[in-house]
């Protein structure tokens, strides 16, 4: 896409944000696409070996999918209520696609592209504005469309199967096993654990406390999709209190999420418009990342009311018209588990 160019980067070895999974070394050849996240751990843990136990504890958690449903699509589209479609949607078929958006007659989209600060404290970060007609056109698709843990595929590859002109990646719900994870109207998992993000389908948008409720309820209300990854970084327009210090998970692995990272935000603003931020990081000079305070500053100065983050790090990918228009830091796509993303 012209005016936004993915610069090539060398692969960054380390990812502190969170931890690295490898894919099953009996993977089927009916899925050639392995993400290099999982590969790392699967050479940790070879090296383990002599543990006997433990490692097979750990190759079953981080290294074997585990497929809880195989067709997704046919599967959403058997729930009784659901208005689910199977991704080939005729929305936004007569839009027009620029260097910096789309529109069609139920869609709107504007991208751009900010770089603040000089030298070792340059950002860059790419912004998404979202205006859609119906708030159910924010969809969400998941790797090699089934559910369940260890399941990954690029951002870029879910996005082009499901038909997507936009997309960013989700939550990274099949690392844990945990929180509540409704998706395009139906219920996946329902294990409150954390602080979690609620769209409505009348186009609300509102953090929750997972353990306060349940996701029956939820459909019940009229949630349409929901993230379980966090913390919310804006709340009332406002920068919420203690974001440095929040852990999302209590697993094995590097739980915190503080420090200058790649970084993938989703929130609303005033007219209930969605803004989607992705911050580049680990590459000096062009873009060190940012601090969960400075991705709340972000999002307020992009008019979002209420901003949540989510999986960051390597995931941290961003998806315009067939393209990575943003510069993920493993010198290229990193696998995940799921992807919200609007359909052209």
């Amino acid at each position: 896409m012209a005016g936004m160019t993915t610069p090539t980067e060398p692969t960054d070895p380390t990812e502190p944000t969170e931890p690295t999974e490898p894919s099953d070394p009996a993977e089927p050849t009916a899925r050639p696409r392995r993400p290099r996240r999982l590969v790392v751990l699967a050479t940790s843990l070879a090296l383990l070996l002599p543990v006997g136990g433990v490692t097979a504890w750990a190759a079953n958690r981080f290294l074997v999918e585990h497929v809880e449903i195989e067709d997704v699509s046919a599967y959403e589209a058997a729930q009784a209520g659901a208005t689910t479609d199977d991704g080939d949607t005729d929305d936004g078929a007569d839009g027009t696609v620029t260097d910096d958006g789309y529109t069609s007659d139920d869609t709107e989209i504007s991208l751009d592209t900010v770089t603040q600060g000089s030298g070792e404290d340059t950002v860059t970060y790419y912004v998404a504005h979202v205006a859609l007609d119906d708030a159910t056109q924010l969809r969400s698709a998941f790797a090699q469309d089934e559910f369940g843990t260890n399941i990954t595929e690029d951002t870029s590859d879910i996005a082009q199967d499901n038909g997507a002109i936009l997309a960013v990646n989700g939550d990274y719900y099949g690392f844990r096993d945990t929180g509540i994870v409704i998706r395009n109207g139906v219920v996946y998992r329902d294990e409150g654990a954390r602080e979690g993000l609620a769209f409505y389908t009348d186009g609300r948008v509102e953090v929750y406390d997972e353990t306060a409720t349940t996701a029956d309820e939820l459909v019940a209300a009229g949630v349409w999709n929901t993230l379980s990854f966090g913390p919310a970084v804006v709340e009332d327009g406002t920068t919420v209190d203690g974001i440095e210090d929040v852990e999302v998970d209590t697993n094995v692995g590097n739980h915190s999420i503080q420090g200058e990272q790649p970084r993938t935000a989703i929130g609303v603003d005033d007219d209930g418009n969605l803004v989607i931020v992705v911050v580049d990081g680990r590459d000096t000079g062009y873009s060190r990342g940012a601090t969960m305070t400075e991705l709340a500053q972000i999002m307020i100065d992009q008019g979002a009311t209420t901003a949540y983050n989510l999986d960051g790090g390597g995931s941290s990918t961003l998806y315009f018209d067939g393209e990575v228009v943003n510069r993920p830091s493993n010198g290229g796509e990193r696998g995940t588990s799921d992807i919200l993303y609007v359909a052209g």
